[in-house]
């Protein structure tokens, strides 16, 4: 079982450096959010959860704490993991939003 790594991201703005991200194997992922590698397989195969790459086994630090939310929905809440990944995604752009929202005029 490998362990998370540092990854520079290939989505970095041009004429800025990558930002290094953490990156955890499938297997990692699965164990930090306490779910079965099998069950990992079948959402990214639903497009629920999405790899580093189409195809990859790698997933960064970020799909694993929208993963480990998707979860808790599921055991607090009983929502299904599609549901809980809706939720998780609305959540997500809302955060987005309050924090434009309080940005200064002129703050990029």
């Amino acid at each position: 079982m490998s362990g998370p790594r540092s990854m520079k991201s290939p989505d970095s703005a041009p004429g800025q450096p990558a930002r290094s991200e953490e990156i955890l194997s499938a297997e990692a992922l699965a164990s930090a959010a306490g779910i079965t590698s099998g069950r990992l397989t079948r959402l990214v195969r639903l497009g629920v959860i999405e790899p580093v790459a189409p195809g990859a086994s790698e997933f960064t630090a970020a799909t694993a704490a929208k993963l480990r939310r998707m979860v808790r929905l599921r055991v607090d809440l009983g929502v299904g993991f599609v549901g809980a990944a809706i939720i998780v995604d609305l959540l997500q752009q809302l955060e987005r939003l309050e924090t434009e929202l309080i940005r200064p005029p002129g703050d990029t």
